[in-house]
């Protein structure tokens, strides 16, 4: 839910704050609740199949998600599941790309063989994102050890020598020249709040959050 944050940053301004009741009217209005079921797991909101994964990246860098629960839905378990449902689609190849599979997944925003997209389930042409699974790690973190292992495996040079590359379409034979620290930077920061919760402890301090959390409506 990347945009989750702006409005929480909005409200949360200790000089020019915006009216909380644009949480419910912006960030939640429209189709924002939406039931569905996917590989056995249940979503309450977004887009089918829970959409990009990096919907459960950005606000979560410092926001942490295991304390954010409205009336809508709980984000840590939405954003688990959305995780393992990407992951399901991956191992499930629907549209038959080479590559993929329960140990090679990961759709979301990237550089791609044709340009620039945000993969999901339904805008997938192949293109395997590594900060997907990566920064997935404490969503699913059982599942992304394999991801690493297995991405800078024989004859993909996903890794270069600042890390993962952007990403890496096995059905063109493409791997990205990029790095892009908007994919690169949620690596690192989600990794380190599967280690330690260190940047969400440091975000949760701040004295404007937890007031701005509770004119939302967000409990723990």
């Amino acid at each position: 839910m990347k945009a989750m944050i702006i409005y929480i940053l909005a409200i949360a301004s200790p000089t020019h704050p915006v009216p909380a009741r644009l949480y419910q009217r912006g960030w939640a209005g429209g189709s924002y609740v939406h039931s569905q079921d996917h590989y056995g797991y249940h979503l309450d909101i977004g887009p089918d199949y829970g959409g990009p994964l990096f919907f459960t990246h950005y606000s979560y860098l410092g926001l942490d998600p295991r304390i954010v629960r409205d009336q809508y839905t709980n984000y840590f378990i939405h954003s688990q599941r959305q995780s393992l449902i990407n992951r399901e689609y991956c191992a499930a190849n629907p549209k038959h790309f080479t590559g993929y599979n329960a140990s090679c997944w990961g759709l979301t925003a990237s550089d791609d063989p044709y340009g620039y997209s945000a993969h999901s389930p339904t805008n997938d042409n192949g293109t395997i994102t590594p900060t997907a699974a990566l920064s997935s790690a404490l969503f699913a973190g059982g599942i992304t050890g394999s991801v690493e292992k297995f991405l800078p495996g024989p004859g993909r040079p996903a890794v270069g020598p600042m890390g993962f590359y952007d990403a890496f379409s096995d059905r063109e034979n493409w791997v990205a020249s990029s790095y892009l620290a908007i994919d690169q930077g949620p690596i690192v920061g989600m990794i380190e709040n599967y280690r330690s919760q260190l940047l969400w402890k440091t975000f949760m301090t701040s004295p404007e959050i937890g007031p701005a959390l509770d004119a939302i409506g967000v409990c723990g």
